[in-house]
């Protein structure tokens, strides 16, 4: 038996996941570590943090499995996208990266805009510049820390400093490349128009290949410190939506994801390279090679209900102590208990900016329409709406672009709810299943070391082989009645806040 390794540098911990051949998890663990806000609106993590997380977790599934380090044939890398290592000559770390959900770079992209010029800079990259992304990053810090710019020699992504420490390797691959926007999309290579346009020397940025490409192999002293084989290969992987495309099994047309992590992504796959003229939706080279993919993202989609639980969830968060219930399930009973619509309640989910489809860093969450009739259940239901109705946003603007959408998938810890499945197939008015994955982004990144072991020929036939439905949620007739008249309410409330969302943070910013 074969086995692999799914390793996923995420936004709360490092996980490892270790597969067989036939797709059956042997064992998955995870290892946390800190996100550090030194001002309002920013966000950065130790790569060291990373690789500590790394080490511990791989040490732990192979513990759990009993699977021996010799035994596992190839790992994939994935992580959380966008996020800027910058590193002197001799590899070191010269600064924490700043990550995807950071927003300090919004007049650095747009200075990249202008520069460029945002037609030309479209056609190139085939997306804006958006201040998640790599590329502002970068000049931010040139602008702001010259100090360390001035020692810069090489710039990773996150998984890709992994990659550095398990192989010697400088090396990335064209997915998660993609959202640096310093990558030519449709020709999956870096742009040497953008790069020396922007200033940013070309031989900063690693070497990019297809997603199950090898790219080194484990050294004598990350294996150990892993348990792995010295010599056991690491594919190219791919950032974390492509991954998770790869472990929704989003390898063919007509098929869409919804991930319901911190963030919301909706995804799907396109033969070509598919832009939308006003840059809403971001168009990335696909993990399945020469194919790419498109997706929108709601940033706190997950994060909102987090932030409803930590906020105003305290009542719940006791009884979960003296139950043993998941707070979670005890928030979305509640929710169950509000009818669709919640009344007239509206919640907008941009409480760390947006994305899709107002990349804007000002905006903010709001509720609309309260009442003294609304309560708890009210709110935590709107909570749960608005992000199924800012998902549909992305959904819309598939339809806009002729992609077709005849099935929809959905993972992540969000999925796990039935309620919230439901309100999502309501507000979509489509059907909704999920899969016998439960963890598509690591999973995904251990497909891709297959395919690049040669356990499986293809990353089609390596979804086809491993990956099935396990159940399906038909929309409500009278539900999506009431959505379908509540959203476009919901779709008016940006363009009627934006004044405000602008004035806010300008005031903050003082």
């Amino acid at each position: 038996m074969a086995y692999l390794i799914g390793m996923d540098v995420g936004t709360t911990g490092a996980k490892a996941l270790l597969i067989d051949e036939t797709g059956a998890v042997r064992a998955s663990a995870t290892s946390e570590y800190p996100m550090y806000t030194p001002r309002p609106q920013w966000a950065e993590q130790d790569p060291e943090d990373w690789w500590r997380g790394a080490i511990k977790a791989v040490r732990q599934v192979l513990a759990e499995s009993g699977v021996k380090g010799a035994e596992v044939k190839a790992i994939g890398l994935t992580g959380q996208m966008h996020g800027m290592v910058m590193l002197d000559a001799d590899g070191q770390v010269l600064r924490r990266c700043i990550m995807w959900n950071d927003q300090r770079t919004a007049a650095q992209c747009e200075w990249i805009m202008n520069t460029i010029g945002r037609e030309r800079f479209l056609d190139l990259t085939l997306n804006p510049a958006l201040p998640g992304f790599t590329a502002p990053k970068i000049i931010w810090t040139r602008e702001h820390e010259p100090e360390v710019y001035a020692q810069a020699a090489h710039v990773l992504l996150p998984k890709d400093y992994l990659r550095l420490k398990l192989t010697g390797v400088y090396a990335t691959e064209v997915s998660d490349a993609s959202g640096t926007v310093l990558l030519d999309v449709s020709q999956r290579r870096w742009s040497s128009t953008v790069l020396s346009e922007l200033g940013i020397p070309e031989s900063w940025m690693p070497d990019v290949v297809e997603s199950p490409t090898i790219t080194g192999h484990i050294t004598r002293e990350a294996a150990e410190l892993t348990g792995l084989k010295e010599g056991t290969p690491v594919v190219g992987g791919a950032g974390d939506q492509a991954a998770s495309g790869v472990g929704t099994g989003i390898v063919e047309p007509g098929l869409v994801s919804v991930t319901m992590g911190t963030s919301g992504v909706v995804f799907a796959y396109t033969e070509e390279p598919s832009r939308d003229p006003e840059g809403r939706l971001h168009t990335f080279c696909h993990a399945v090679p020469d194919k790419w993919h498109v997706m929108g993202v709601t940033l706190s989609a997950g994060g909102s209900f987090r932030w409803f639980r930590d906020a105003l969830g305290l009542s719940e968060r006791n009884i979960a102590r003296l139950t043993g219930v998941d707070t979670y399930e005890i928030l979305t009973a509640e929710a169950a208990q509000a009818p669709a619509g919640c009344e007239g309640l509206l919640f907008l989910p941009y409480l760390t900016g947006e994305r899709t489809p107002y990349p804007d860093p000002n905006a903010r969450g709001s509720f609309m329409g309260l009442t003294l009739r609304h309560d708890k259940r009210h709110m935590v239901r709107a909570v749960l709406e608005g992000v199924a109705y800012s998902l549909r946003d992305c959904i819309e603007l598939f339809r806009d672009l002729a992609i077709p959408v005849n099935q929809v998938r959905a993972v992540g810890g969000g999925a796990r709810s039935l309620v919230w499945r439901q309100i999502i197939a309501d507000v979509f008015g489509a059907e909704l299943v999920t899969i016998n994955v439960t963890d598509s982004t690591a999973f995904g990144a251990a497909l891709l070391a297959g395919v690049g072991a040669g356990i499986y020929a293809s990353v089609p036939e390596a979804c086809a082989t491993t990956i099935h439905v396990v159940d399906r949620v038909e929309p409500s007739a009278a539900n999506e009645s009431i959505y379908n008249e509540y959203y476009p309410v919901y779709r008016s409330l940006y363009r009627s806040l934006k004044p405000a969302f602008d004035a806010v943070a300008a005031i903050g910013a003082r």
